[in-house]
């Protein structure tokens, strides 16, 4: 009995399928939508699939979190084809993505969704770029340092644009609190020497060695997120963007370092004092040259508060 059976659950099994020329229901086109409103958004996010960026900072594909969306202005549409744009995204992923890829890219999937009045699409990528670094100092002494990057492109109606962000990590050291830490060690150093009329200058070299940092300003670790306005036409120029940026805070996060190199971070450190204000306004007026429209956020993840310090500001060049 056992073995009939199994025969007539196969059999009904055979039956329920489909011949391979059937066609398949579409509710999404058959259907109309029962609550008569456009969407400005509707598509996947959070897709994981390579990447591989035109640019010398994505040498090969590497893993992002995608989205892909289009507009749905036609209320009566029930909903969108879903797999057609992931199937965009697929073949872009196959080879080196530039800017202009990019304008295709997002004409292409407002194209494929003509039917459903789709005028308007956006794509973005988030991943992580790896760029080699050299030690401060030591000749030699090489290592990576880590930037988390997104591509962010919108199309509507024939207008379009490309954003690229970029996260740098850096160090910064609280005017404030390096005023007040000179200040206690200079009152040390009256209390010590202040009834003597000279003293040598090998006396005070001793005096500092042993005291000098009786009192220290306060760091952090710090985050500035800068977002810029893409050239189409240009190319990515990752590395532009982000030799600019530290360049302008001066104290970016090192990899491998030795005595030497942490000594001379030390000094860059104490020699570019910082609020975030003071951030913000430096990447400011490093970037604001270079880009027609961008933004920056700066965060000192602070060690003397348990919450952080922020500041933002952002700029667009009158066309």
């Amino acid at each position: 009995m056992s073995g009939q059976l199994a025969i007539s659950c196969s059999l009904a099994a055979d039956s329920a399928r489909l011949d391979a020329g059937a066609a398949l229901p579409d509710v999404s086109v058959s259907e109309r939508s029962c609550i008569a409103r456009p969407l400005d958004w509707v598509g996947m996010r959070d897709i994981r699939m390579p990447v591989w960026l035109d640019d010398a900072l994505s040498p090969a594909a590497q893993l992002a979190s995608i989205s892909a969306l289009v507009n749905l202005p036609d209320a009566s549409v029930k909903g969108i084809h879903m797999s057609r744009l992931y199937g965009l995204l697929f073949e872009a992923s196959q080879s080196p993505l530039s800017p202009q890829g990019v304008v295709s890219l997002l004409g292409k999937a407002v194209l494929s969704h003509a039917e459903c009045g789709s005028n308007a699409a956006k794509l973005s990528w988030r991943t992580e770029m790896l760029r080699p670094t050299q030690a401060l100092v030591t000749q030699g002494l090489e290592g990576w340092s880590s930037y988390k990057l997104l591509i962010d492109a919108t199309v509507h109606q024939d207008r379009v644009e490309i954003w690229a962000e970029v996260e740098i990590i850096y160090s910064s050291t609280c005017p404030c609190s390096a005023s007040l830490a000179r200040q206690l060690i200079a009152a040390k150093f009256q209390q010590h020497h202040g009834q003597e009329n000279a003293v040598s200058v090998e006396r005070v070299v001793d005096w500092i060695t042993k005291n000098g940092t009786s009192a220290t300003p306060h760091s952090q670790r710090s985050l500035a997120r800068i977002r810029v306005l893409v050239d189409a036409a240009g190319g990515w120029q990752l590395t532009r963007l982000i030799e600019a940026a530290e360049a302008a805070l001066a104290t970016p996060s090192q990899g491998p370092v030795k005595r030497a190199d942490e000594q001379e971070f030390a000094l860059r450190n104490g020699e570019n004092l910082m609020f975030v204000e003071d951030a913000a306004r430096r990447l400011l007026s490093q970037l604001q040259p270079m880009y027609p429209s961008g933004s920056v956020e700066v965060t000192h993840l602070e060690s003397l508060h348990p919450h952080d310090a922020f500041a933002q500001a952002s700029w667009t060049v009158p066309a």
